[in-house]
């Protein structure tokens, strides 16, 4: 084919394409899928703060612990000392002081051990439940996958003949209409080619006057129509008047 009679047929490929595309994006296992997509980035920044959480648990959790045996150490080196040497009266009562204070101390401990404990328990529990709520997601979306390419099996071989045609029309368009061409595309929504047909292009459909008429069909086969700036294929204008 020539090249005018290719950028047409270029022009008719990629609008079923768009229609192809269109009915792809439509069929309703694409909106699951985009639906749970959706819902595994939010569960993605929910973990992302559960685990973050049960980390700073953790960690407390741990100086809770280690102040608890500190605490008991220095209990146990204080009644050690008692034992080791005799006490007056003002140094019975200041033990007993001090041991009362590291009791308080302790008991204080316990009780934070206690709260920190459950605080942990529930975020492992919400770090477990997230991670099965991952895997049914997962899961989902695979069987949505599967069936969408099921479903949409027919459009897609259709799909890969429409490339294949439209590989073999660009051989025959140069890389400079080919570049008017992509422009005029994303300008227009696709409608980027019209044709000719007596005094009246196709898409427009603006009637030229004569004199414009007669500079047209003296140009280029492929030229641009000058009301609505897309290219204009002028080939076969006298033979449609």
């Amino acid at each position: 084919m020539n090249e005018s009679q290719a950028l047409l047929r270029l022009q008719e490929i990629d609008l079923e394409l768009m229609r192809l595309n269109g009915q792809l994006k439509a069929m309703p296992q694409q909106k699951k899928l985009a639906a749970i997509d959706a819902a595994k980035k939010n569960l993605a920044g929910k973990m992302k703060s559960i685990v973050g959480q049960r980390k700073d648990a953790e960690i407390d959790l741990e100086d809770n612990e280690a102040a608890h045996e500190k605490t008991v150490a220095r209990v146990n080196e204080v009644q050690s000392e008692a034992h080791d040497r005799a006490q007056d009266f003002r140094g019975v009562r200041d033990l007993e002081a001090h041991l009362t204070a590291l009791a308080k101390q302790l008991e204080k401990l316990e009780f934070h051990h206690r709260e920190l404990e459950g605080n942990l328990e529930r975020l492992l529990k919400a770090e477990q439940n997230a991670n099965d709520l991952g895997k049914r997601l997962d899961e989902e979306r695979a069987a949505q996958q599967e069936a969408y390419e099921r479903a949409s099996a027919d459009i897609m071989a259709r799909v890969r003949v429409l490339a294949a045609d439209r590989k073999a029309a660009l051989v025959d368009i140069s890389e400079e209409v080919a570049g008017r061409y992509d422009k005029a595309a994303r300008r227009f929504g696709g409608l980027a080619v019209e044709r000719l047909r007596g005094n009246m292009p196709t898409t427009c459909r603006v009637k030229l006057q004569q004199g414009l008429f007669d500079e047209l069909m003296r140009g280029p086969v492929i030229t641009e129509c000058p009301y609505c700036h897309r290219m204009l294929v002028t080939e076969g204008a006298l033979a449609n008047e």
